[in-house]
């Protein structure tokens, strides 16, 4: 067994000053079980982390954003997340959900309160620790850039 990390490409999607999430399905061992979380995934061997988030996107919500930009890296024992950022410019409505239980657009509010609602589990639904504090860092790089 391996101790090398896994190494993941993320993207916050944003649209309208809301924020793009999947709600990740209820099943447990898998990561975030019924949380909010972002759009991505593993990369795969010999991908780069640009080509990976690409192929995510298109694979979990069939979308080809015309422009990601890096954001940054988080990193622990066991994860190495490549975090992407672009703008969504589609409705909702033309996406096409792949992967995960819902999917949908939180406000800085709920992210902040660490939880939003989901239509489809027709209830509250907690934010992933990791992607709300991804987000609280971005929310705030780009209020400092905007002013």
């Amino acid at each position: 067994m391996s101790n090398k990390p896994v190494h993941v490409a993320l993207a916050i999607l944003y649209r309208d000053g809301k924020f793009l999430l999947q709600l990740r399905d209820n099943i447990p061992g898998i990561l975030y079980p019924g949380h909010w979380g972002f759009f991505g995934g593993h990369m795969e061997r010999d991908e780069t982390p640009e080509v990976a988030i690409g192929r995510e996107l298109l694979e979990e919500i069939s979308y080809a954003p015309p422009q990601m930009s890096k954001f940054g890296l988080y990193s622990d024992s066991s994860v190495v997340r490549h975090i992407f950022h672009g703008a969504l410019d589609v409705e909702l409505s033309q996406l096409v959900l792949g992967e995960g239980w819902d999917m949908d657009l939180l406000t800085p509010e709920e992210i902040r309160q660490g939880e939003g609602y989901s239509r489809k589990a027709g209830e509250m639904r907690p934010l992933g620790l990791i992607h709300q504090q991804i987000l609280l860092d971005f929310i705030k790089a780009d209020l400092e850039r905007n002013c």
